[in-house]
């Protein structure tokens, strides 16, 4: 049985909502932030040292970092769903989405979260990271205007693992330039496997 260590409001959503959309028998065990400082709690250390979340455990293994854990479960246990044929040069495209996500995507909105907590001291880079943000959202807007999802007209993991660099920016009203991404962001939330995921983790703020 898969064991995801799961904390509420966090990157961890996608990967319940992953098992869903597979049809994968898994167990939660919640972690809650601090309500103070919005940390995760100390116990998730016990197995992450990085005291982070996700986490998984499948058997005597243990994997932190969405994108690798994204990767394993649809190599493992997707039975060829959710990915393109890694003989294609779509699959390539694929794991570019795979690693995108906080490669590249996710500095910029991290940014822009922190330096809003700094007021006046953050304003200096304020143009740099709006200009950031508006290269990134426009890539992944851009490339969402031909079809529903990023990689056609199905669902795959690469729309599972950036749907947090969507939600993210949603939530910081980083979206106003960008209607197929809101409509995307819109499109996903509605899949049932999206909401039973909700309903099996808890709280998560990040939905519209």
């Amino acid at each position: 049985m898969i064991t995801v260590h799961h904390l509420n409001n966090s990157r961890s959503h996608r990967i319940l909502w992953l098992l869903e959309e597979l049809g994968v028998p898994y167990e939660v065990k919640r972690y809650e932030r601090d309500p103070k400082t919005n940390l995760a709690p100390p116990e998730l250390k016990a197995i992450n040292p990085l005291g982070k979340s996700p986490v998984i455990q499948d058997g005597p293994l243990t994997l932190i970092e969405s994108g690798a854990i994204v990767d394993y479960l649809i190599r493992r246990h997707g039975g060829g769903a959710l990915q393109p044929d890694p003989a294609t040069a779509t699959y390539d495209e694929y794991v570019q989405w795979l690693h995108f996500a906080e490669g590249s995507a996710m500095l910029p909105l991290m940014l822009n979260l922190y330096t809003g907590r700094l007021g006046e001291a953050g304003a200096p880079l304020r143009p740099r990271i709006d200009s950031e943000l508006k290269n990134y959202l426009g890539y992944l807007d851009n490339a969402l205007s031909q079809s529903d999802y990023l990689m056609g007209d199905e669902l795959s993991g690469a729309d599972i693992q950036m749907s947090f660099i969507g939600e993210v920016a949603d939530q910081q009203g980083k979206l106003g330039d960008c209607p197929h991404l809101q409509a995307w962001i819109e499109r996903f939330q509605k899949r049932p496997a999206y909401q039973a995921a909700i309903k099996k983790g808890g709280e998560y703020a990040l939905a519209r």
